[in-house]
Formats: C-alpha cells, sequence, structure tokens
C-alpha cells in the first residue's frame, strides 16, 4: 500500500536546494523546472525514492528578466546612467553578465534599425560580438549616421571612438577653437594692461600657440568609446599597461568595462605626454613666426630694433610643453570627464541647447583662465618679463 512520506522527509530534501548565504550560485529550484515524486510503501524497509527532472538551470539574467525577474545588480546597463557602469567595479563577478547584456541590446538595436553586422565598420561590429558596447551606443551609431558631416566623421577611427561616447564632441571642439583666440587675446590685455601694445610679440606668439594647442586639448582628455583591436600577444608590459587605461581619466566606464585606479592615473601621465609633445610643437611654431616678424620690422623700422628682442625659441617651447602637459592636461581632464560627463550630462540630456550654452559658458572661462595662468608662469619661470 502506497503512503505520502512524510513532511520531515520533504523538508530535509528540499532545504538541500535551498540559496546559501555563503554560496551565491546555489540555486533553488522552482515548480516550474523539476517534477518531484516520492513514493513509499510500507512493506518496504528501503530508502524512499526520489525522482527529479531538470529542464533546464541557468543564471541567465535576460531570462529571469523575461519570466519578470529582475537581472542581478552590479551591471550598469542603461538605467538611469544611459549604458554607463557608474560603480567602476573589477568586474571580476558580473563582467560575463555585463557583455550578455549588451550584446542582446546591441542586436535588438540593430534589429529595429534593420541593420545587419556587415553594414557596421568592422571594429564596432567586433565591439558588438564581444559584447564591450551597450544598445545605447549602437543607437548612437545609427542616429549620427543621418547627417552627412558626422556619416563622414564617423569613417575616422579617432572621430567615431568620442562621438559615440559624447555627441556634443563637434560642438565642443567649434567652441574651443572659436573662442580661443578672442579668450586668449582678452587673457593677454587683463594680465599686460599698458604694456600690452609692447608685448604684441608676446601676444602674437600666445595666440598662435593658443590656435594649435585648442583642437588637440579637446582631442585628447575628450570621453571615448574604446573600439581598438586586441594587443598582440607579443606586446610589452607598458603597451599593455597603457591600452587598458581610458582616454579620460575622469569618463565613466561602459558597462563591462571598468578601470582602476593605476588605470586611471596612467590616462593622465599618458595624455601629459601627448600634451607635452603637442604644446612644445606649437610654441616652436609660434615663436618661430613670431621672430620672424620681430626681425623683419626691426628691418623696416630700425626705431624698433632697440624695443623688440626675440623670443627664446627652445626654452619658451619646453615651458609651454610642460604647461600643457600640467595644468591643461588637468584642467581639460576634469572639465570633460568629471564637470560635462559626470555632472552636466546626466542632468540636461534630454536638452542639448541648453547643455551646449553651459558648455560653452565653462570651456570659455576655462579657456580664459588657462590664458592668466601661462602669463604668470611664462613671468614666474622668466621666459617673459615685464617691460617698463
Amino acid at each position: 500500500m502506497a503512503a505520502v512520506t512524510t513532511i520531515s522527509n520533504f523538508a530535509t530534501f528540499h532545504s538541500q536546494f535551498l540559496p546559501s548565504p555563503t554560496n551565491p550560485h546555489h540555486f533553488s529550484l522552482s515548480p516550474k523546472n523539476f517534477t518531484l515524486t516520492i513514493v513509499a510503501r510500507t512493506n518496504i524497509t528501503a530508502t524512499p525514492s526520489v525522482q527529479l527532472t531538470a529542464s533546464r538551470f541557468t543564471r541567465s539574467h535576460l531570462a529571469s528578466a523575461a519570466y519578470g525577474g529582475e537581472p542581478p545588480a552590479g551591471g550598469g546597463g542603461d538605467g538611469g546612467s544611459g549604458g554607463y557602469d557608474n560603480n567602476d567595479s573589477d568586474g571580476s563577478g558580473d563582467g560575463d553578465e555585463d557583455r550578455d547584456r549588451n550584446k542582446a541590446e546591441a542586436l535588438a538595436a540593430m534589429a529595429e534599425a534593420g541593420r545587419s553586422s556587415e553594414s557596421l565598420p568592422k571594429d564596432l561590429a567586433a565591439a558588438i560580438k564581444a559584447g564591450r558596447v551597450p544598445g545605447l551606443i549602437v543607437k548612437r551609431f545609427f542616429e549620427l549616421e543621418k547627417s552627412a558631416v558626422f556619416r563622414w566623421l564617423l569613417g575616422f577611427d579617432g572621430f567615431k571612438e568620442r562621438l559615440l561616447a559624447d555627441d556634443l564632441f563637434l560642438t565642443k571642439v567649434g567652441i574651443e577653437c572659436g573662442v580661443g583666440i578672442f579668450t586668449k587675446t582678452a587673457a593677454e590685455l587683463e594680465r599686460r594692461r599698458e604694456n600690452f601694445t609692447k608685448e604684441l610679440d608676446f601676444v602674437f606668439a600666445d595666440v598662435v600657440m593658443a590656435i594649435i594647442a585648442d583642437f588637440m586639448l579637446v582631442w585628447l582628455p575628450a570621453p571615448t568609446v574604446s573600439l581598438r583591436p586586441p594587443l598582440a600577444v607579443s606586446a610589452g608590459r607598458i603597451a599593455k599597461f597603457f591600452y587598458g587605461c581610458p582616454d579620460n581619466a575622469f569618463q565613466v566606464a561602459l558597462s563591462g568595462t571598468s578601470y582602476s585606479l593605476l588605470q586611471r592615473i596612467g590616462a593622465i601621465v599618458r595624455n601629459g605626454a601627448k600634451l607635452f609633445a603637442v604644446g612644445t610643437g606649437a610654441s616652436l611654431v609660434g615663436t618661430g613666426v613670431t621672430n620672424a616678424l620681430i626681425n623683419a620690422r626691426k628691418a623696416l623700422d630700425k626705431s624698433f630694433a632697440g624695443e623688440a628682442e626675440d623670443v627664446p625659441i627652445l626654452s619658451t617651447s619646453v615651458a609651454y610643453g610642460v604647461y600643457m602637459a600640467v595644468s591643461s592636461n588637468l584642467r581639460y581632464q576634469v572639465l570633460a570627464g568629471v564637470i560635462e560627463q559626470r555632472l552636466l550630462e546626466p542632468l540636461l540630456h534630454q536638452h542639448k541647447l541648453i547643455l551646449s550654452a553651459i558648455c560653452f559658458a565653462v570651456r570659455t572661462g576655462n579657456t580664459f583662465l588657462g590664458s592668466l595662468m601661462w602669463v604668470d608662469y611664462a613671468r614666474w619661470i622668466g621666459i617673459q618679463k615685464i617691460r617698463e
């Protein structure tokens, strides 16, 4: 005669499948996933038999979401961060889940737009396949492609990586270069005052250096979406380290990507080295042109020969390179990564016109401040002196 087993037996069995606080990967079994049959016969002393059938055990957060559950925390998907992971965790436990979610979102965006991977740039298609970019980035790519200008710029790797991270990147380039010449001149006038006309050679050199450097000051510290292919196995340790560093030390990491503190410091060092080269080169051009103009004026105006003297090319160029690597590097890293991406963008991402206007004001003020600091720095180290 068959009989139902006791409640205590079932409780003992079920407790083996309950989640353990010390083992988050220990899963409970749902009635949807298995059937439980317990048969006991009174005339048999053997242990009651237990039969389990499980169609599937899975941890996929996409599957759980489809059944009404919530994806596991820590992924940093679209949510309120626009597809970015604001936690900057090490990603050791959730990296695979984030990449799975990124790939699912990206494929859904492609399906919605009726696009295939063959119609995308190879580096973007590879990043989607690897789960390195969320659906938001893919949608932004499709939106940018609607403009002929942006579609052309997306053909260049550097512009593509920056436009996908910030669709106002080109606007910020225009702001920086457009107002640069005026703010630099105004700052020179503020610092030199009555000596402004006497020091026009210094002013001209500073403005020329600024025009050349302004573009790079927006370009290098700008947040990017990394679409670079993996490094060769034979790459050195230094190359591998800087490969993993972000372009902006303070930029928000995409879901599925994380940066350590050392990598963020590495971004400052790498950009500093680049800006030193840019600043030195720009200064060589600016001071060279200035000296040529001074010598031409001396040849035409003999009275001017006693008033003007050549700008020291090498010392000025090196000093400007150091200034760019330290002051400009830090100011623009904070401006692009903290003020714009972390503070202004989350608040005003749906109001692009207001966001652009505030960025214009902030960048104008930063450029003017930089000009004031350069004049003080140049006088402090002795490459520019106050003329009586």
